[in-house]
């Protein structure tokens, strides 16, 4: 066996070079000539090679990763069963186009969505390939079905970057900037903050002053509720913070969404597919979604996404709204065999690898003063870093620095919203795994700290 293949094998980092090595500086340097300035790259990582919940660099550095190619990875890089539905169904029938036609696996992966997604009610379900093409086509059912053109979503939201996604985004002037109008009716209000509060004020009355801008403030100043079609909202922020919304504001929300007839859009495009220790976010707080966009996780690295809806809802005609590559038979395979596993095992071991986190960094906001918080269900893990904590400072620059210096110690976070770092590992981290993390994180925490 190689050498290299030996070392991804590990469960733990091994660098053998100084980040970045020779050949990640060569490739970064061609990447800087051909590919497209608009991504965001936090640090050099050059990937060659993933397992189960590590990744080698093409130098042959092996990094435990904590970012899950941004949640997505559910059940790890490659793993064995989702590779081997892969490479069957890509033997058999790799395109057919569900759009037009049918086949036999798009039916049983409808089916298993509709049987996940909580409620009583019959479900539909419609595939496409990304989050942003899930809220895209959400959008636009909604206002088919309410024939309503409003629509609300939340400060801090992140929904995708196509332009009727981007118009619900609220998370960073930057995705915005230089794109012009985008579409219309659309009206932002303020997220339940329990760490900072609504506008800053009020952590412990976060929700009741949510719901209560919603009706006496926006329903009554800027836009009628019965010109609303839907009210998106993401259960946990995935790009905002990873900020839990509170379960009484969401079941406060669905009140108000069904008194006005307005639908209730979950976006668990990150939270979604057993992430939080449930199916989806919205099971923590017992509601129950009109419409659920789901993606990312959804098949361990494959493109594809759903909408869940309620039969009722889903009532769009033919030709209404499609996609030629949605529900490609070969994601659709990775996907059952995903979902298979996630009952199995990898739920229930999201759940408790989030416990035992939460357990390791409970004591964090006492004996590190850079860290506001540590909060989130599962293993959507936010960690709040400020400058101060009384006055609740955000401090972007050290959020920034603990990022680059976890990489360099092996570990792969990525940071959310302003001056947030997330853990979102593959579900299938073991408790060794996710002590090195908690440990990594510790100690260039105390190393920030020495030096202030």
């Amino acid at each position: 066996m190689h050498v290299t293949d030996t070392k991804v094998d590990s469960k733990l980092p091994h660098l053998v070079t100084e980040l970045p090595g020779p050949k990640a500086k060569k490739l970064v340097e061609r990447d800087h000539h051909v590919v497209s300035p608009s991504y965001t790259r936090d640090y050099p990582l050059v990937a060659k090679i993933g397992r189960g919940a590590t990744v080698e660099d093409v130098d042959g550095n092996t990094f435990l990763d904590f970012a899950a190619g941004i949640a997505v990875v559910a059940t790890g890089h490659c793993h064995p069963e989702v590779v081997g539905a892969i490479q069957k169904q890509a033997a058999e029938l790799i395109h057919m186009s569900g759009t037009d036609f049918y086949y036999p696996s798009m039916v049983e992966l409808a089916e298993k969505l509709a049987s996940i997604a909580p409620g009583k009610e019959a479900k539909r379900v419609y595939f496409g390939n990304s989050g942003a093409e899930a809220i895209e086509a959400a959008i636009k059912l909604v206002k088919f079905h309410t024939k309503r053109d409003k629509l609300i979503a939340f400060h801090g939201s992140f929904h995708g970057r196509t332009m009727g996604a981007l118009s619900l985004t609220a998370s960073r002037a930057v995705q915005r900037k230089g794109f012009g109008t985008l579409l219309s009716g659309v009206f932002h209000m303020p997220f339940p903050d329990t760490y900072r509060g609504t506008y800053g004020v009020r952590p412990e009355s976060a929700s009741a002053d949510c719901l209560s801008y919603l009706e006496n403030e926006l329903f009554r100043r800027r836009v009628d509720p019965d010109e609303v079609a839907g009210i998106f909202i993401e259960p946990i922020q995935g790009e905002g913070g990873y900020l839990p919304a509170p379960a009484e504001f969401l079941q406060g929300l669905q009140r108000i969404c069904r008194k006005h007839g307005i639908l209730l859009v979950a976006d668990e495009v990150q939270s979604g597919m057993g992430r939080t220790g449930k199916w989806w976010a919205s099971d923590h707080a017992g509601i129950e979604p009109d419409i659920i966009c789901t993606a990312k996780g959804i098949a361990s690295g494959m493109p594809l996404s759903a909408i869940i809806a309620r039969a009722s809802v889903m009532n769009w005609t033919p030709g209404a709204h499609a996609s030629t590559f949605g529900g490609n038979p070969v994601c659709i395979a990775a996907s059952l065999a995903t979902i298979g596993l996630l009952e199995r095992n990898y739920i229930a071991n999201a759940a408790q690898m989030g416990e035992f986190i939460r357990g390791l960094t409970a004591d964090w906001s006492t004996r590190h003063k850079i860290v506001g918080e540590v909060r989130g269900k599962g293993l959507m893990i936010g960690i709040e870093i400020v400058r101060d904590q009384k006055t609740k400072e955000r401090a972007p620059d050290l959020r920034n620095r603990l990022v680059q210096m976890a990489f360099h110690k092996g570990l792969l976070i990525l940071g959310s919203g302003d001056t947030t770092l997330r853990f979102c590992p593959p579900l299938i981290i073991d408790e060794e795994q996710a002590e090195f993390a908690v440990r990594t994180v510790d100690a260039c925490i105390t190393e920030i700290e020495r030096s202030m």
